[in-house]
């Protein structure tokens, strides 16, 4: 079979069950001598997000948002995988595969996908045109059915080379992520980079151990202070769903504010918020992803990335230790609030390196926080390569 079109559409069975969890759940308290959200999400903004969610909360507008885009499912390596596919306005659009992360889902680009199919639109040169491609992950939102096989980022970058290559029939295409969407653009440049014209990537997929040797320069010396703080603050979440991703599943699959709390915090944490999480996303934005998770029971099977790079999946930094490199023309976009931001000769260890931009603004989301900015990256990124 090719590809089916597919529109999303929550049953009204599932979105009452959710609004009745909602008004049933069991607030822990907050310890009193700590700041709002320095051990965790914040009770208080929790209770206001879930209550907006279970009253105000308007689903059906986000899945027309969402329906304004053209869907597919098509079944490759025994999952029915789904994705966005939508052609580009212009003269000859350059295909450009948009692979998303964890907590995220393709709700992140409902911003970025027109800018980049549509640019004449945005004030660009129609030129620039991409058709682009975006699926939700393997085991993410729309690409999950229970019982269904389980995939690490390498395996979902042979996926993908499958949906791009057999499925789609282009011959090459440009690759572009974040979070594990780095990880899997790398890894599709490291083992089909026949199909690449170029990558383009807003984090650098590699392990975040800090250096045992010194710094050389006040940027490296800065990027070392990242990674204590990454290692000592930042590792708990990650811990756990590398290692016993089931166990936390049972938690989050059966309630929603334990859901909506375990992703919230993300957001506000690794985003460029300032500690004011609603200047950059709406409550509408948020809870539009998070029902994504709820509504397709898919929490659980989005660990397993973690679960597969924590038991022997193949990373960027066992390329480097080996003499390797990626020699797909690449580009990195740093964004100021980004998790961990390596020096450019980090980047250039491992990848040809064609462009290194110093975004002003934007972290970890960037596609929700910054569409312009990373618009006009990806169109500058790839034009001398189409």
């Amino acid at each position: 079979m090719g590809p089916q079109p597919f529109t999303v559409h929550v049953p009204d069975q599932v979105l009452i069950d959710l609004r009745e969890r909602l008004a049933r759940t069991r607030w822990p308290d907050q310890a009193p001598d700590l700041p709002a959200w320095v051990s965790g999400t914040d009770l208080g903004y929790l209770q206001e997000l879930t209550g907006y969610w279970r009253d105000r909360f308007d689903w059906r507008a986000q899945e027309r948002l969402l329906n304004q885009f053209s869907h597919f499912t098509v079944p490759v390596a025994d999952i029915d995988l789904h994705f966005i596919h939508e052609p580009g306005v212009g003269p000859h659009p350059l295909p450009l595969l948009l692979s998303h992360g964890w907590p995220g889902s393709v709700w992140e680009f409902h911003e970025l996908i027109p800018r980049l199919t549509d640019p004449a639109h945005f004030g660009g040169d129609p030129a620039d045109a991409f058709t682009v491609v975006a699926p939700s992950l393997p085991g993410y939102g729309f690409s999950f059915r229970p019982g269904q096989p389980r995939f690490g980022a390498d395996a979902i970058a042979d996926v993908f080379a499958t949906l791009m290559a057999q499925v789609l029939g282009y011959e090459r295409f440009a690759a572009a992520g974040g979070d594990w969407g780095a990880y899997i653009t790398a890894r599709l440049a490291f083992a089909h980079a026949q199909l690449l014209r170029g990558i383009h990537l807003t984090l650098l997929p590699t392990r975040r151990e800090p250096s045992p040797t010194p710094a050389h320069s006040p940027e490296d010396e800065d990027y070392q202070r990242q990674l204590q703080h990454w290692v000592r603050e930042e590792t708990g979440y990650s811990t756990l769903q590398a290692t016993k991703p089931q166990t936390l599943a049972f938690g989050l699959n059966d309630s929603p504010a334990g859901l909506a709390a375990w992703i919230v915090e993300k957001f506000r944490t690794w985003s460029d918020c300032g500690g004011n999480l609603e200047s950059r996303f709406s409550k509408d934005e948020l809870l539009a992803n998070i029902t994504i998770y709820w509504a397709t029971g898919a929490i659980g099977s989005s660990f397993w990335p973690y679960y597969a790079r924590q038991h022997g999946g193949w990373s960027l930094s066992d390329l480097v230790r080996e003499g390797g490199r990626i020699e797909v023309p690449t580009s990195y976009a740093v964004f100021p609030a980004e998790i961990i931001r390596p020096p450019r000769w980090i980047v250039e260890q491992a990848f040809n390196l064609n462009r290194f931009t110093r975004m002003p603004a934007g972290g970890h989301f960037a596609a929700l926080e910054e569409p312009d900015l990373l618009a006009e990256d990806l169109r500058e990124s790839f034009r001398p390569l189409r």
